[in-house]
């Protein structure tokens, strides 16, 4: 018999251990002003990285109410738990299930003024390859994208699809931001948009 009882549970549990684990990281920062200069002119937009950065970016930006976008799955939902616990909103959907909502409810949070971050190889991949819905959602709401990478000195790489990084205890976690990546409209611009944004993300995730 399945235990749903006990999820809830075992996800406050894992959260006070994950974020024990996040306690003892260091950060590095490159590229930061980037996003300062769009902070200070209040301007919305939208953060991409890959799917397996999740963790270690998920801490470095609590407590500022950053909108994600998270797959309808149970596995988002727990995702969804610890953002809340650490000062993130969520709008609920993907690029698979429920995609038209989930990019809907982002686009309106944009025009609503907020921070967003989405990851283009998400939720279920193919790993570092980037879907047109996070280049679509910035395009439609106006605003730019900025490609943030994570790089931890030791980790550990789980078996999923994405290989899911989990920095090991005080780790030293190099992030970088990429300039802003502006979408220009129609086809032409999305598939610029995309090209633009994988090349920023392998830049970002490059770094030394």
């Amino acid at each position: 018999m399945k235990l749903r009882w006990a999820e809830p549970l075992a996800a406050r549990a894992g959260s006070a251990l994950v974020r024990a684990l996040a306690a003892t990281w260091r950060y590095r920062i490159s590229g930061y002003e980037h996003v300062r200069a769009l902070r200070e002119m209040r301007r919305p937009f939208v953060f991409v990285l890959w799917h397996s950065r999740i963790l270690p970016l998920l801490y470095r930006h609590r407590g500022e109410d950053v909108v994600m976008l998270i797959s309808r799955h149970r596995d988002g939902g727990y995702l969804a738990d610890l953002g809340v616990r650490w000062g993130y909103r969520s709008v609920r959907g993907s690029t698979q299930r429920g995609g038209d909502v989930g990019l809907l409810g982002i686009v309106r949070a944009l025009e609503g003024g907020a921070v967003v971050a989405m990851t283009p190889d998400g939720p279920r991949g193919p790993a570092e390859r980037v879907q047109p819905g996070a280049i679509a959602a910035a395009q439609h709401a106006g605003v730019p994208i900025i490609a943030v990478g994570a790089r931890p000195s030791a980790a550990w790489y789980l078996g999923s699809w994405d290989r899911m990084c989990i920095p090991k205890p005080l780790a030293a976690i190099h992030v970088a931001y990429s300039p802003p990546i502006q979408i220009a409209t129609g086809k032409e611009g999305l598939r610029r948009g995309m090209a633009a944004v994988t090349q920023g993300l392998q830049d970002v995730s490059e770094i030394r």
